[in-house]
C-alpha cells in the first residue's frame, strides 16, 4: 500500500521522526537548499505539512502545495501558519492544546520566582566567589504580591492556580471579562500593568496582540515592577522593553521568547535583572512526548475520518 505524503517543514526529537516515516512517507523540508525550486517541482505529492509553532507554515508553501489536505503543528500557538491561506481552500489545521498547559505554567511560575527572588543572579553572585566579599543584595517577596496576567485562557489559568498557594492577589486582562472567575478585571493590559507588582504574559500570539506590551504599559508596571514573558515574543515591543529596563522604567523581567529567536538582543545579555530562558516552557520529556503523540493522533483522525481533533478554528 502506497503510503500518504507528508512534507515535514521543522524537525523534531529522532524519535517523533522515525515514528512518523514509519506511517507516512516523509520528506524534511530543512534540508532543501531551494525551497521554492523543490516546492515547485515536487509541491503537488504532498498531502499534509507536519510543522511547529515555531517554523509555522507560510502562504508560498501553502500555495506551492495544490492537493495539500491537512496541516498538523506541533505547539499551541498557530500564527506562524497562515491560517487565511488554509481557510480559503477549507484546509484544516490542528495544533497541541491542553497537555502543555501545567508545564507552561510551571515554568512561568519559575521566572516569577526567579526574577523576584534573584536566584539565577544570585547563582552567579556565589560561582563568581563573591559571597566571601560580602551578602548578596535584597530580593522580593512573591507571598500577598499583586499578580497580573495578560490572557487569562487554559495557561494562564494555571499560572493563577499556582499563585493562589502563594497567596497572592490576582487581576488579568482579556477581550472580555471572564465569568468562570472572581479575579480582578482591567478592561485594557495598561490599566493591568498599573495595578500588578508583576506582569506575567500568556497570551497568544499574532497580529492581535503584536506589542500589546510596549512603552505606556511598562511605565504603567512601573520601577519595582516585573515582566514575565511564557508567550510570544511578538507581545512585548522588545526596543521598549530594552529601554524600559535601562532606564530603570521597571525593576526587571523573565523571558522565555523573543522577537528574533534564537537571537536575544546584547543588551538584554548584559543586564543582572533579566532571566533569559531558551524558549522552553513545555520543554520537558513528559509533555512533549504527549505533544508529538497528539500530531499523529491529528494525522491519523485526518486521514481516517476527515477531521482532526485539536482544529485551531
Amino acid at each position: 500500500m502506497t503510503k500518504l505524503k507528508i512534507l515535514q517543514i521543522g524537525p523534531l526529537t529522532p524519535e517523533f521522526n522515525a515514528r512518523l516515516a514509519e506511517a507516512y512517507d516523509v520528506h524534511p523540508l530543512w534540508i532543501e537548499a531551494d525551497v521554492a525550486a523543490f516546492l515547485a517541482n515536487h509541491g503537488s505529492a504532498f498531502n499534509a505539512v507536519v510543522t511547529t509553532a515555531r517554523f509555522g507554515c507560510n502562504a508560498s508553501v501553502i500555495d506551492a502545495l495544490p492537493n495539500l489536505q491537512v496541516v498538523c503543528s506541533f505547539g499551541v500557538g498557530y500564527d506562524a501558519i497562515d491560517v487565511a491561506s488554509t481557510r480559503k481552500r477549507a484546509i484544516p489545521v490542528s495544533n497541541t492544546p491542553d497537555v502543555l498547559n501545567e508545564c507552561v505554567a510551571d515554568l512561568a511560575f519559575g521566572l516569577i520566582l526567579d526574577v523576584t527572588r534573584r536566584l539565577s543572579e544570585a547563582d552567579r553572585f556565589v560561582r563568581a566567589g563573591n559571597w566571601e566579599r560580602g551578602n548578596f543584595p535584597l530580593g522580593m517577596q512573591v507571598h500577598g504580591k499583586r499578580l497580573g496576567i495578560v490572557g487569562l485562557g487554559r495557561i494562564g489559568k494555571a499560572v493563577a492556580r499556582r499563585a493562589a498557594g502563594f497567596n497572592m492577589q490576582i487581576g488579568y486582562h482579556n477581550r472580555k471579562p471572564d465569568s468562570s472567575v472572581d479575579h480582578f478585571y482591567a478592561p485594557s493590559a495598561v490599566e493591568l500593568a498599573r495595578w500588578a507588582n508583576i506582569l506575567v504574559l500568556t497570551c497568544v500570539g499574532g497580529p492581535q496582540t503584536q506589542n500589546l506590551i510596549s512603552t505606556q504599559e511598562l511605565e504603567a508596571l512601573g520601577p519595582t515592577g516585573l515582566l514575565v514573558n511564557v508567550s510570544r515574543g511578538t507581545v512585548v515591543d522588545e526596543k521598549a522593553l530594552v529601554a524600559a529596563l535601562q532606564n530603570k522604567s521597571i525593576g526587571g523581567a523573565g523571558l522565555d521568547v523573543y522577537l528574533g529567536e534564537p537571537h536575544v538582543p546584547a543588551e538584554l545579555k548584559a543586564m543582572p535583572n533579566v532571566v533569559l530562558l531558551p524558549h522552553i516552557a513545555s520543554a520537558t520529556i513528559e509533555t512533549r512526548r504527549a505533544m508529538e503523540q497528539m500530531v499523529l493522533d491529528n494525522l491519523a483522525a485526518f486521514f481516517d475520518k476527515g477531521v482532526v481533533l485539536n482544529a485551531v478554528e
